[in-house]
């Protein structure tokens, strides 16, 4: 089945695919929205497209190219993402991005070049990226998504068309959810829950992720009655670090709302309202802004690779939660 993009950017698609055909698809774009909105999928139809030998408003799936793009190889597509290790692409992944594009195409067609995510290019991989962005030769295709595009070097900014994707209608992606999920209940939670990110409320209903946010869930009532947070910490596993703070700013920005609304209606965990009145009698909202901001810049310094000791990282951050709990 050719790749194609989802039903809330059918129109940003038929305006890509019109500039393509009108050879007005500039060398490089550079896509960007929150994780979760469905970047992945708009870029890999642009990618099949580019690379198909008979495109109509898709990849025909067909043809030789379409062929070997599904089997997972097609020597005229680069895909460059950060090392498992490091998570950062380094300055020897962007040199062989350099060699691929002074290659001619195997196919006679175009050479394309991915990068995801774009802003884990450390300043050297960016650098080292820019003669190629301002002279990729002909028929090259160079497609960058990103979640953060802040993050990126302004001068890899400016050589790139930016096409920035929001949050879809609720009433475009719901029905979508609710397809893969089998039910309208639970898309709508879920997607409450992700902030109105689709592919991300499909990937926080699966199993795995449903089991931490209820371990989770477990906890703050833990903490919230007085529960010892290094103990509760022990109970985790580090290694979903990432995934524990996105909840836990998720929920501190519940508890904000909360705090300065007083409306129960602005929260995205409605399950959690019991907990969230509790926790909000119990802190001052200033003192919740302080580990809102702990939390980010943790969640940061993880993106960069820092390589922070998870465990520390996630016991001193219970330790911070607990003392708002009990002051």
């Amino acid at each position: 089945m050719a790749m194609s993009p989802l039903p809330w950017q059918y129109d940003r698609w038929r305006k890509l695919v019109e500039l393509q055909d009108g050879g007005r698809l500039p060398h490089a774009l550079l896509l960007s929205g929150p994780r979760g909105i469905g970047k992945q999928p708009l870029a890999e139809a642009l990618i099949a497209r580019t690379l198909c030998r008979a495109p109509g408003e898709l990849a025909c799936g067909e043809c030789h190219s379409c062929r070997m793009l599904s089997a997972g190889y097609h020597p005229d597509l680069l895909s460059v993402t950060p090392t498992e290790k490091s998570r950062q692409i380094r300055v020897d992944a962007i040199r062989q991005v350099n060699g691929f594009v002074a290659q001619t195409a195997q196919q006679g067609g175009y050479r394309v070049i991915r990068i995801e995510p774009g802003e884990a290019m450390n300043v050297a991989a960016s650098n080292a990226l820019l003669k190629s962005l301002e002279e990729p030769g002909d028929r090259t295709l160079f497609v960058l998504v990103s979640d953060i595009p802040s993050r990126l070097l302004a001068t890899i900014r400016s050589r790139c068309q930016h096409w920035s994707f929001a949050v879809p209608p609720l009433e475009v992606a719901e029905p979508w959810l609710s397809e893969r999920l089998g039910s309208d209940d639970e898309a709508r939670f879920w997607l409450s829950v992700a902030g109105g990110l689709p592919l991300l409320a499909e990937e926080l209903a699966g199993a795995d992720a449903r089991q931490l946010r209820q371990d989770l869930r477990e906890l703050f009532d833990a903490l919230v009655r007085g529960g010892e947070p290094v103990g509760e910490a022990a109970r985790l596993d580090a290694q979903s670090l990432d995934r524990i703070l996105w909840y836990g700013i998720s929920w501190l920005e519940d508890l904000i709302r909360l705090g300065l609304s007083g409306d129960s209606r602005r929260v995205r965990n409605a399950d959690l309202l019991p907990l969230y009145r509790q926790a909000v009698k119990n802190a001052r909202v200033r003192d919740w802004f302080r580990l809102l901001d702990y939390a980010r810049e943790q969640r940061r310094l993880l993106a960069a690779g820092g390589n922070p000791n998870p465990q520390l990282v996630l016991e001193a951050w219970l330790v911070r939660w607990s003392a708002l709990l009990r002051s």
